[in-house]
C-alpha cells in the first residue's frame, strides 16, 4: 500500500470517528437508533447503560490520535472491537445497502490503518508463548 492510500484512509477514518464521537455530545445528536426492533433495542440498551457515552469518548480520542498521526497503531488496535460492533450492527442488526457500505468501509479503513504494522502484529497471533 502506498503512502497516499494510507494517508487518505487515516484522514477519512480519523475524521469520521472524531465527528461521530463529538456529535453525540452535542444537542444535534443524530445517532441512528436503527429501524429494526433488535437494532433499536441494542442501541438504546447501550445508551441507557452509559456504555455508549464511553464508546463515543473513545471515538473522539481515537479519531484525534489518528488525525494527528500520533499513536496510530494503539488507536487502530483500540478501535478493532468498536469496528466489530459497528460491522455487526450494520450487517446483522440493521441490514441494508447503506448499512452494508458503512460496515464494509469501517472494517476496510481499520484494516488499512493496521496493514503497515502487520509484521509487528504477527506476535499477537502466537497461540502459545514459550
Amino acid at each position: 500500500m502506498n503512502k497516499i492510500t494510507y494517508t487518505i484512509a487515516r484522514l477519512i477514518f480519523g475524521g469520521w470517528f472524531l465527528c461521530s464521537g463529538i456529535e453525540y455530545f452535542t444537542p444535534f445528536d443524530i445517532q441512528p437508533l436503527g429501524t429494526t426492533p433488535l437494532a433499536h433495542e441494542f442501541t438504546l440498551a447501550m445508551i441507557h447503560s452509559g456504555l455508549f457515552a464511553w464508546i463515543k469518548a473513545m471515538e473522539i480520542v481515537i479519531g484525534a490520535l489518528i488525525l494527528i498521526n500520533r499513536g496510530v497503531l494503539p488507536a487502530a488496535l483500540a478501535c478493532a472491537p468498536l469496528t466489530v460492533v459497528i460491522a455487526y450492527w450494520n450487517f446483522v442488526l440493521e441490514p441494508g445497502v447503506v448499512e452494508y457500505v458503512f460496515g464494509i468501509l469501517t472494517v476496510a479503513l481499520n484494516a488499512l490503518l493496521l496493514w503497515p504494522y502487520r509484521e509487528r502484529l504477527t506476535g499477537l497471533l502466537v497461540w502459545r508463548d514459550a
